[in-house]
């Protein structure tokens, strides 16, 4: 996975922590929620580039890239 495609994925967790935390201090239940799904979009994206990888690795393996 790209550095870009990880890059994306933190920026969109640290966004939802700070929508969270201004929500939670603002008292705007609906503007923590936003932050929430943030960080879970966030926390997809990184599982993404997890799942990508390893299979890049596996197919790296088949193809006998790495020998």
């Amino acid at each position: 996975m790209s550095i870009e495609d990880r890059f994306d994925a933190r920026k969109d967790d640290l966004k939802g922590k700070a929508k969270e935390g201004y929500g939670k201090v603002a008292d705007d239940e609906s503007t923590e929620a936003e932050g929430k799904f943030d960080q879970m979009k966030g926390d997809l994206k990184e599982g993404l580039a997890d799942v990508k990888d390893k299979m890049n690795d596996m197919k790296d393996k088949l193809t006998d890239k790495d020998n």
